[in-house]
């Protein structure tokens, strides 16, 4: 969370686990675990418009 925050994106809501983070129109919702799974991550990178390179330029 804390890269795409540094991405723009900003929080818009929690419910639970899991956090809505939005940059304009464009959102992702992130669940707040210690470990993603691969697929997870790049779900969360499609939603929110985001190469893996530009990710890992950000970590």
């Amino acid at each position: 969370m804390v890269v795409l925050k540094g991405l723009g994106f900003e929080l818009a809501r929690q419910r639970g686990s899991h956090v809505v983070l939005r940059r304009g129109a464009q959102g992702c919702v992130v669940p707040m675990h210690r470990e993603l799974e691969t697929g997870t991550l790049h779900g969360i990178l499609k939603q929110a418009g985001i190469d893996a390179e530009e990710f890992l330029r950000k970590m």
